[in-house]
């Protein structure tokens, strides 16, 4: 099976298998953003053991043994690595104006920056944008469905499944040019690195939300509304500023 189609077809059968257990078990009153919550929950549940069993202790001694510089070199290629996504999603949502300044970015950070390994563009004034396509389809009045906890991926929606699966298979670089072994091991440190990156997060998560998961659901909601609406918080409900930081809720294998 071409390399590009195997996430389409792991999220699409993950998303069926979500939507027809979901239905299955929800009894109660529903809370609308998250018509699923029980069986939500059971993959959170799923995922914060994996996390804490597995991929937590590799991060924390990948943290502990790889020098500061190093590690903030591999965050900035794979940052810039993205900016590829962010630039197609530009266009695609007619954002002329930011796909120009993001392509400027990549440039100066492939070039000058030795292959992004340094982020010179941030300190040229020129920002780093989050865009994806599940923002894309959002910006083309698709809505935004239920609520999803992916197993392994984390937080997640119909329509913003939707757009990881096509962000991944055809524009994300590494699974797009990559395959077999290769690719594992670029993916495992690019995710690797993201959780390490959001160790002190995590940590401050478990110490002050009573219910995490009902946290990370609606921050990340709001996020996400905040994101489709190009920095405009939602009118109705009043979020703390920090909730819309991007090292909050990467990309990441468990989006803390």
């Amino acid at each position: 099976m071409n390399n590009c189609f195997r996430p389409l077809c792991l999220i699409s059968a993950l998303l069926l298998a979500l939507f027809n257990t979901g239905c299955a078990t929800l009894e109660g009153p529903e809370n609308p953003d998250d018509p699923f919550e029980r069986f939500n929950r059971s993959i959170y549940s799923f995922n914060e053991t994996v996390d804490e069993y597995a991929i937590k202790p590799i991060a924390e001694g990948y943290k502990k043994i790889t020098p500061g510089t190093v590690d903030k070199g591999i965050t900035n290629f794979f940052s810039n690595l993205d900016d590829i996504t962010v630039i197609i999603n530009d266009i695609l949502q007619l954002n002329f104006t930011q796909a120009a300044s993001d392509l400027s970015r990549f440039l100066f950070n492939t070039t000058i920056g030795i292959a992004g390994i340094m982020d010179v563009a941030t300190e040229m004034g020129l920002k780093k944008h989050n865009e994806d396509f599940g923002q894309t389809l959002g910006v083309w009045g698709i809505d935004e469905g239920p609520y999803l906890v992916l197993p392994f991926i984390g937080p997640s929606s119909f329509r913003d499944g939707t757009g990881f699966v096509v962000d991944t298979s055809q524009f994300d670089i590494t699974t797009v040019s990559l395959e077999g072994r290769d690719e594992a091991i670029v993916l495992s440190l690019k995710y690797l690195d993201i959780r390490a990156d959001l160790l002190k997060a995590s940590n401050l998560l478990e110490e002050i939300a009573p219910d995490p998961y009902a946290f990370i659901r609606d921050a990340w909601v709001q996020r996400r509304r905040h994101l489709v609406n190009n920095g405009v918080p939602p009118t109705d409900t009043k979020v703390d500023d920090q909730l819309f930081e991007d090292d909050l809720f990467k990309d990441d294998i468990i989006r803390k």
